[in-house]
């Protein structure tokens, strides 16, 4: 099996229990190189890093290990299962299912918790009314269908997800897909408030019983309407529909809106008349880049805005830095914080004001509050903008 694929389908790791863990082949190919620990962004601040978990579990002390609240330091960023070189599976088969052990044994920091009861109760990790999940949709001068018994066939299923729904930094970014979807006259539709979470998240946060829960609710819904195809502004949703729905036998066919818009950008670029005359950097989200290998797509929309110029950071594609949301990190940022007093999001802000840009371009809800927290924070990034790709090429059209 390549890098490639493990990545793209690690997910299917998850299927085997802790108690077999020790024995798990993949696990036993470990040579104790400590690639994955060094690797690791926050690895420092952990007392059993990856390659530590495994030498624990060969010497029989894997009580000690969940013993300790070290894993919560882990972000699901997938870094070291990218540095691995015998191909484990890292992120899903080791680290997850370690935090499912703390998480049965009652170990778990206390805004995680919160986040997962929210899911649970609320379909969402903010605990917000699922009622309130299509609110954004009144706020807006143009049609954006809501599926239901007069509308049940579309094209695109647009799964608009937690943060896209909920959060006030994200929901301009979710107008703007929107208004472009309509200016491309795509029949589109969302689920409003019959959407739950993809789960996806609180699955890497070791909570599988949840994630389960929430992806048969959704695909409950799913059945109800005809579509071709899922389109999802959140690189963790399209994780989970691509890699680990499968898994537990929900399968449709998903994209990215950037891929989406890249099969579009014949279509987008006469739209596109109004120069952004700035610096341009993007951020690779862990689950878009790094898990599923989609890098170029959103560059080339980027660059067909006129009046860009592109910049890269530092650390790129696959080795592309992590905001620090992912895997439950949003959910954690008080108790890392504590552990570390360093946020990755304000590294990867150093990096983008090192090379120059004026704006950085995100393509995951998780990213952008992270953001703009951290330019605060960041001397040299008090003017730098944090836009979703769509913001940005909303932006460009008159």
């Amino acid at each position: 099996m390549s890098r490639t694929e493990v990545l793209a389908h690690q997910s299917s790791a998850v299927g085997s229990s802790t108690a077999s863990l020790s024995y798990d082949p993949d696990i036993q190919h470990c040579i104790q190189c400590g690639n994955c620990s060094g690797i690791c962004p926050t690895g420092f601040a952990m007392e059993f890093p990856p390659s530590k978990i495994i030498a624990a579990l060969r010497a029989g002390i894997y009580t000690n290990v969940t013993k300790s609240d070290s894993v919560w330091m882990c972000i699901a960023c997938s870094a070291c299962t990218t540095a691995c070189p015998t191909l484990i599976p890292i992120t899903e088969l080791l680290m997850a299912q370690t935090k499912e052990e703390l998480i049965l044994a009652g170990n778990v920091p206390v805004e995680l918790q919160s986040a997962l009861e929210n899911s649970h109760r609320y379909g969402n990790p903010m605990g917000e009314s699922p009622r309130k999940r299509a609110e954004w949709v009144e706020t807006v001068d143009f049609p954006v269908p809501v599926l239901d018994k007069e509308t049940p066939d579309v094209d695109f299923l647009w799964f608009v997800g937690d943060y896209g729904s909920y959060h006030s930094s994200v929901i301009p970014a979710t107008i703007a897909f929107a208004k472009i979807l309509n200016l491309l006259n795509i029949n589109f539709g969302i689920l409003g408030n019959q959407e739950s979470s993809d789960g996806d998240s609180q699955r890497l946060s070791g909570e599988k019983g949840l994630f389960e829960m929430l992806a048969e609710k959704n695909a409950k819904i799913f059945e109800k309407f005809n579509f071709k195809e899922i389109i999802t502004t959140d690189p963790h949703a399209f994780n989970a529909f691509k890699n680990a729905y499968p898994e537990i036998g929900i399968s449709y066919p998903a994209r990215h809106y950037s891929q989406f818009l890249y099969e579009k950008i014949d279509q987008l670029k006469p739209l596109l008349t109004k120069k952004v005359n700035a610096r341009v950097t993007f951020h690779d989200p862990c689950y878009l880049g790094r898990v599923n290998g989609i890098f170029e797509e959103p560059r080339a929309l980027i660059n067909a805005v006129p009046g860009v110029e592109y910049v890269e950071m530092f650390h790129n594609h696959q080795n592309s830095l992590c905001c620090g949301g992912g895997g439950g990190g949003m959910w954690l940022d008080g108790f890392q914080w504590k552990k570390t007093h360093a946020r990755s999001s304000e590294w990867r802000i150093k990096e983008a004001v090192d090379a120059g840009a004026d704006i950085m371009v995100v393509a995951c809800p998780y990213e952008k509050p992270r953001f703009q927290d951290a330019v605060k924070n960041v001397p040299g990034a008090e003017k730098m903008a944090i836009l979703d790709l769509s913001e940005l090429l909303l932006a460009a059209m008159e």
